[in-house]
């Protein structure tokens, strides 16, 4: 194993030749990602879901199904979804509800075209629309019921999680289910639920005691969070088989929850995602082992005393409830700091150096971003490394020109 002053000599030597700001993607590490969470997936029977939001690289994507035969998509809007198909991708779960007749449009489309494709529905609403939609154009949509998981243990007054589906209960799902069967042009394809508090939250916050503390209470919550999410779907799986309905797509998961998720009988299939560039908000779980394999690169640019280094934009904050663990690390060279009252600029990054390490106007620094697709929202492309070269370039959506949600 390289340790850091190897790997970043290996990575000035490929990324040398560029300008900066840059991102490159080790593609060695990340393809041992990918090799890993296929397994996890394979040695349970499980498929693997690949969550296309954390990636946003047609490149990388046609990767991971190569090293993950049989993997299909989670995809995050209708447009990315038929822009997808049109690169040769298929087997479509599209994620996240639609809201506009022109997103059901598409969905239909990809019906015409015979594309294997879902869509994620809670709400009567989404029904409708995709209903006369598929009327209209003379075609059948599947879709996939979307079922809350959030952690409730003191009821309504304390709601842990992500707010996503009003669906709760296994008679709200079957009563869900009932008015799918009432639309002509609807097939009810399955469920699917992101247990976001078990998922999204590491095992290990970094700090002194009180993060220990924290950490710990994490964790306690995270399993009295399993038990009554194991619960709730075997109840939801229990209704819809009395009624004589099969659910051919039951998903789950995250890459932080890999190790659970890969276990539950109910699951067909487990999502991953941020996993196969290892952003830093993935150091911090314990059953998966992952290593980075994305940077960005932002050149030097003053020295505004002995042990401070400023460095060329790298405002590339993460989305989510605002705090330090959404803003990028310096990562190589080993040591460096965010400053407190400053963090990540857009124009400028100051960086606090350990004393044994000296920076130079135009030495570069490399960061790791808290969360993986959104890293490919600032740069055209990915320089993709083996080794000390650079083997190829891949664009990123935003490089081909698509900005799914921006």
């Amino acid at each position: 194993m390289e340790n850091s002053t190897q790997l970043q000599t290996r990575y000035e030597r490929a990324i040398g030749g560029e300008a900066w700001p840059c991102a490159l993607v080790d593609l060695d590490a990340f393809e041992r990602n990918a090799r890993t969470i296929a397994r996890f997936a394979e040695e349970r029977q499980k498929k693997l879901r690949v969550a296309t939001k954390s990636v946003r690289v047609p490149d990388l994507l046609r990767r991971i199904l190569a090293l993950a035969p049989g993997a299909g998509l989670m995809t995050y809007t209708a447009q990315e979804t038929a822009f997808l198909h049109t690169l040769g991708f298929d087997d479509l779960l599209l994620a996240y509800p639609i809201a506009r007749p022109a997103d059901a449009a598409l969905l239909t489309r990809l019906a015409a075209a015979k594309a294997e494709s879902s869509v994620v529905v809670d709400d009567v609403a989404h029904l409708e629309m995709l209903d006369a939609a598929a009327r209209a154009a003379g075609v059948t949509i599947d879709v996939v019921v979307e079922v809350d998981l959030a952690f409730r243990p003191l009821g309504s007054r304390l709601h842990l999680g992500v707010r996503r589906s009003p669906l709760r209960t296994a008679s709200d799902v079957l009563a869900f289910v009932d008015r799918i069967a009432g639309c002509a042009n609807l097939r009810f394809r399955g469920i699917m639920g992101y247990e976001a508090q078990v998922a999204g939250l590491g095992d290990d916050i970094p700090g002194g005691l009180g993060a220990r503390v924290k950490s710990a209470a994490g964790r306690a919550m995270k399993a009295r969070s399993q038990a009554a999410i194991s619960e709730l779907r075997q109840s939801i799986g229990a209704a819809l088989a009395s009624a004589g309905l099969n659910a051919h797509i039951v998903n789950g998961g995250g890459t932080g929850s890999l190790a659970w998720s890969r276990e539950d009988p109910t699951l067909t299939e487990i999502t991953a995602g941020s996993g196969f560039l290892c952003s830093h908000l993935f150091d911090r779980y314990r059953d998966v082992r992952l290593e980075p394999a994305a940077y960005f690169v932002l050149p030097v640019v003053r020295i505004p005393a002995p042990d401070l280094a400023t460095c060329l934009g790298g405002g590339y904050v993460a989305s989510g409830q605002a705090g330090i663990d959404r803003l990028p690390v310096p990562s190589l060279p080993a040591g460096l700091s965010l400053l407190d009252l400053e963090g990540a600029g857009e124009v400028q990054t100051p960086l606090r150096l350990p004393p044994d390490v000296r920076l130079r106007v135009g030495d570069p620094v490399f960061f790791r971003h808290a969360k993986a697709g959104e890293l490919a929202e600032h740069f055209g492309e990915y320089l993709l490394v083996r080794g000390d070269e650079i083997e190829g370039r891949a664009p990123t959506y935003r490089g081909l020109g698509k900005a799914f949600l921006g």
